[in-house]
Formats: C-alpha cells, structure tokens, sequence
C-alpha cells in the first residue's frame, strides 16, 4: 500500500512545478493549455485527489475519517461507531459519520461527496468495489464485513462460522431438529446464511425453512409470522441480528408460541429483554478500533496488519432464549 498521492508526485509526473499543478488544478490563467492539460492528465492517472487542507477547510494538524454506516438507528453500528470515536479520538482525530439508510442510492450519495471531506474512509458498503473506487481515489479505504480486491483497499473480515456452527449444536443438543432463519430481506442469501446451512447440513438438517425480514423489531416480528406459517412445526429460529431476533421474541410472546430464538450481533440491550437474548456475539469494540488502527497504518505509508490480525471472530453467547 503506497501513502496517498500528493501533489508533489503529480508535478514529477507532469514535470512542472508545485505551483504549476497548484494553477492548473485551481483554473488559473497563468499556464498554458498544453501544460494544463498536461497535469490534469497526470492527476487522474494518479488518482490524485486534492487535500482539504490545502483549501483551508481544516487545520492542517487535524485528520479526519469518514465513517460510513448503514444504520444508526440499529445499535450494533452504534457501538462499533462508538468504539471508532474512541479509538480516533485517542489520536485526536475527527471523525465524520454517514448514515446510508440501507439504500444503495444514499450509499452513491455519500460516496460522491466523502472522498473530498476525509483522509480516510472506513466502513459499511454494499455497491461494486469500482464504484467505490471511483469515487474514493487517493485515500485508503477500509471495509468492514467485506472482502476487497483492489490493492489500495483493506478489510475488517467478520468470521462467523463457528460461532453460528456452536448455535446450531447448541439447538441440536437441546432436542430441537426443525430451526428456521429469519435471514435479511435486502441481503438474501447473506454470509449469514451460507454459515447457517453449513451448520444444519453437518447435521443433516433440512436449510428450506427461511424468511427475510427487515432489520427492524417489527420487521423480525413480522417475519416470524411469516415463517411459521409456512413452516408451522419449526420450533427453533437463528436470526440475522439482534434486532430482528428481538422482535422474534415479542413475535414468540403474541402467538402463544415456544420458541427457541438466537440472535447474532451480542448487543448489550439483549439483557434487558425478557427473556435475555441467545445470540452469536461480536466483539463491536475491536471492530471500530480495528477500523482505525488500520486507517492509521494506510495513510502513514506503514505496513497494514494482514490475515488473521483483520479478522474477528463470532463467539456463541448463551443466556435465557434458547
């Protein structure tokens, strides 16, 4: 990973002066068209992106990351944007948040504005990774949840097979042989998913009981309606996240149903459900320090942490509901 291109590096390329780059990238008439065109030809094979700093947006001491998150109002991205803060403001940086709403057209929004107010951007993104390229030249990116290809990209792996394999014993051990997912409705079949069919497989547990549901509490109480009606004599569910399964369990109470219900996130306010919530937990605080310890290394030129040191692991949380 290279440190981000400066302007230097773009007046080496077009063999012109700091101050030459400076006028052709600002429109000033003192230069030549040929000369201009020149540097502009070199910036954008360079991806060179000109530095807020030097458009006196910011102190010149201050760095900024964008954090880009799909969901505010669920508070797993709430705890990880939490630990980003902490981890950024140990190093006294500032830290810009997005909201995309889980909307692909938010999420281009975002994109076309973020590369010119940050240094670095970490976070949630579902489009292609050439969108993402287009819009994000000169910075780092770190992706969270998600493999990247192109080599200025990095990302923070989520690996949650075991821990959804451990749920899925744990269902088994406990007499219960007919478990539904309630998967996302905007991400089907989601990585989720495939490890959950993994894990019933290895059992040689029937995978076609599944509903998306938004990620919502009345988005999982709906879908577990809908799961049981199709699928009546299920007497088990996992569930996408936390909140969905959250809203399993209020589902569970209204139908009169015994139902065991597993969650996957480990967020903190399912101890304050009745009952306490059974879920595949994630360490969010490791996740947003990951994130920005990561952005650090990208933007000092520094070696990136690799393999498993990118990688958090989903462990098994047991407490009431299942």
């Amino acid at each position: 990973m290279k440190q981000r291109v400066t302007i230097n590096d773009v007046a080496s390329a077009a063999g012109v002066s700091r101050q030459t780059v400076s006028r052709a990238l600002n429109d000033k008439g003192e230069i030549d068209g040929d000369t201009k065109q020149r540097v502009l030809d070199a910036a954008r094979e360079l991806g060179y992106r000109p530095s807020r700093f030097a458009r006196g947006l910011v102190r010149p001491d201050t760095t900024s990351i964008g954090l880009v998150i799909p969901d505010l109002l669920n508070p797993f991205f709430t705890e990880v944007a939490a630990a980003a803060l902490d981890a950024a403001r140990a190093r006294g940086w500032h830290v810009v948040i997005y909201d995309t709403a889980d909307s692909a057209d938010e999420e281009r929004g975002t994109l076309q504005v973020i590369g010119t107010q940050v240094d670095a951007v970490v976070g949630y993104f579902n489009l292609p990774e050439s969108e993402l390229d287009q819009h994000t030249r000169g910075i780092p990116v770190v992706l969270i949840g998600r493999e990247h290809h192109a080599p200025r990209f990095s990302s923070i792996r989520i690996e949650g097979a075991q821990g959804v394999r451990a749920a899925v014993d744990h269902l088994v051990a406990a007499g219960h042989h007919r478990i539904g997912m309630l998967d996302h409705a905007h991400a089907e079949p989601s990585d989720k998913h495939r490890w959950f069919c993994d894990a019933m497989t290895a059992h040689g547990l029937a995978t076609d009981a599944v509903a998306g549901a938004l990620q919502s509490v009345a988005g999982g109480a709906g879908a577990l309606g809908d799961l049981l009606d199709e699928h009546p004599d299920v007497t088990a569910v996992f569930t996408f996240n936390d909140i969905i399964a959250i809203g399993a369990l209020r589902a569970t109470r209204r139908l009169g149903r015994d139902l065991a219900v597993i969650g996957f996130d480990g967020l903190q306010l399912g101890t304050v459900v009745d009952p306490e919530l059974t879920t595949v937990a994630l360490d969010t605080r490791r996740i947003g320090a990951l994130a920005v310890e990561q952005a650090a290394r990208l933007l000092a030129g520094e070696q990136p942490l690799s393999g498993e040191e990118l990688v958090v692991q989903a462990t098994l949380l047991l407490r009431e509901s299942a």
